[in-house]
């Protein structure tokens, strides 16, 4: 299998995840960086995330990620969460998360508020495949083998574990290219 961009978009602090919401993140790039795919993730300048969490335990089992942040500067929350910062100028909520699904194979999602659906909308109109992890609530749970739309583009398909969820995400990245 060819290496992939897999994205994590999920919840931020603010939401108030739970522990085991944590741990699914830390699992999850932990084996994404085992597999030697790259970690793309929004990389926030203000509040931790659960995709923060994926890509600092990412980073520390030698793998490699990318952040992408809004506005300009390459200051980010957690400085040892990104091998790369990417800085789009765009604002929060409004651009920022275009990039960051364009930049993706294949996203898995960690519950999320607001800032995921938008992601996940973005990826569903540029064909990148989703899957949802329906454990911690938010988005992620509310789409878990739904359609997004009346286009019934695709379903997005649940996970329950960080190595189902790597292995859906390779499946499907893998289907997108035949």
């Amino acid at each position: 299998m060819s290496k992939l961009q897999i994205g994590i978009i999920g919840s931020c602090s603010d939401l108030e995840y739970s522990k085991q919401a944590v741990t699914f993140a830390r699992e999850v790039g932990q084996l994404i960086a085992a597999r030697q795919h790259t970690l793309i993730f929004g990389a926030e300048k203000d509040i931790q995330s659960l995709p923060t969490v994926a890509a600092r335990a990412a980073v520390a089992a030698g793998g490699r990620t990318v952040g992408i942040t809004y506005e300009k500067g390459l200051e980010i929350f957690d400085d040892k969460s990104a091998s790369v910062v990417i800085a789009t100028g765009l604002v929060r909520g409004g651009g920022r998360e275009t990039v960051l699904m364009l930049s993706c194979n294949v996203v898995i999602a960690l519950a999320g508020g607001s800032g995921t659906l938008n992601e996940i909308c973005v990826a569903y109109q540029a064909g990148i495949p989703v899957v949802t992890v329906d454990l911690f609530g938010g988005w992620s749970a509310k789409l878990a083998g739904e359609y997004l739309d009346d286009r019934r583009r695709y379903k997005f398909v649940a996970a329950h574990t960080p190595s189902e969820a790597l292995q859906i995400a390779e499946r499907l990245a893998d289907h997108q290219k035949s």
